[in-house]
Parts: structure tokens; C-alpha cells; sequence
């Protein structure tokens, strides 16, 4: 059973949890991923297809309340504000919904968002420790 570590007292913004992801997930692939919500969903769908061929996947996310706490509010904010930075890039106005509900209270963090992510590959245990 191949287990990957991330170690989330080491993420700070975002782009320091697609570090560790990488460090994790792409170990013997010669391409990184970019700071991607579709990507990381892409490389879950490996890890998945992988662990229904009978090798399941164990991800340890130490340290995930620094993690949680890195990738909240704030964080998300400047991540959408980003994404509606950049006109034609994204969904304009499926980002200003969520900014609105970030910002009501009610839309999730980053964080938030990648443990929903995991929660889509049920071949793949993910340990909040």
C-alpha cells in the first residue's frame, strides 16, 4: 500500500501545498503540477485508477491544522480575487459567487476545497493528523 506524507506545517500558501503535492504524487513522473485545483483532481484520478488495480492509497496530511488555518480565509480570498484578476481566464461569475460566499460565510476555504477533492477518490484514505 504506498503511502505519501504531506507535511502541512510546511504550507503556508498554496503554493507551498502544490510543493508538497508534488514532492508526493510525482515522485517518478518528469512533469510537476501547477498550482491547479483540475490538476490535483487529474493526479487523485491516477492515484484512484492505481488503487483499484488492488494497491490503495494512504495519504497522511501531518500537521493539517496548520494547513487548514494557512489555506483559510485570507488565503482563499487572494485565490479567487486572482482568478477574477485575470478576465477570460476563469469563470468571472462563477468566482464572484464564490467570493460572496466566501466573504457570507458560508463558501468553503482552499483547504476546504481540497479535502472535497479527496473525498471524490474513494480508493484513497486521507488521514487528517
Amino acid at each position: 500500500m504506498p503511502e505519501y506524507r504531506i507535511h502541512g506545517a510546511s504550507v503556508d500558501e498554496i503554493a507551498d501545498l502544490y510543493d508538497q503535492f508534488n514532492h508526493e504524487f510525482m515522485r517518478d513522473e518528469d512533469w510537476r503540477m501547477g498550482a491547479s485545483l483540475d490538476a490535483l483532481n487529474d493526479v487523485l484520478y491516477r492515484l484512484d485508477a492505481e488503487a483499484r488495480d488492488g494497491d490503495p492509497a494512504v495519504v497522511v496530511w501531518d500537521d493539517h491544522a496548520h494547513s487548514r488555518a494557512s489555506l483559510g480565509f485570507d488565503a482563499t480570498e487572494r485565490w479567487i480575487l486572482d482568478k477574477l484578476a485575470q478576465p477570460g481566464t476563469s469563470n468571472a461569475e462563477k468566482f464572484g459567487r464564490d467570493l460572496a460566499a466566501l466573504r457570507a460565510g458560508t463558501g468553503p476555504t482552499y483547504f476546504e476545497i481540497v479535502l472535497d477533492i479527496f473525498a471524490d477518490h474513494p480508493a484513497i484514505e486521507l488521514r487528517l493528523q
